[in-house]
């Protein structure tokens, strides 16, 4: 899910299981007898502490581990909805970045993004406006 704010910064997120600078997009599962909708906006608020206000599908990617399909998704959060809190267990870490912020970081070698096949590092791209690095 590419969250972001009102201010149209993005939220990143660091996996608790990951590189030290690895950062990607909110992701999780749909639970049976929920809609993907709806599964978007727990996740964000269970990974991170945010309030979604609105969800919009983007795409979606076949995923061959373990069969499964990824679905891919704009979030934008509640008006005044910015200060993440890691869930601590799933999610280490989680910043908001706006554009120029998400460029030094990546220039300073604090945040690396996901790979340029991933449906994730798509949904940055485009929130980006174009290809990174």
């Amino acid at each position: 899910m590419a969250v972001t704010d009102d201010a149209d910064r993005i939220v990143l997120v660091h996996g608790a299981s990951w590189d030290q600078h690895r950062y990607s997009t909110v992701a999780g599962f749909v639970e049976a007898g929920e809609s993907a909708e709806a599964a978007v906006v727990r996740e964000v608020a269970e990974e991170t502490g945010l309030k979604v206000a609105s969800v919009e599908f983007v795409a979606s990617q076949p995923w061959p581990f373990p069969r499964s399909l990824m679905l891919g998704y704009r979030a934008r959060l509640a008006p005044g909805e910015h200060l993440a809190r890691p869930d601590g267990n799933e999610v280490s870490d989680a910043v908001v970045l706006s554009r120029t912020e998400l460029t030094a970081a990546i220039a300073a070698g604090t945040v690396a993004l996901p790979g340029p096949t991933s449906i994730a590092r798509m949904l940055i791209e485009d929130w980006y406006g174009g290809p990174i690095g």
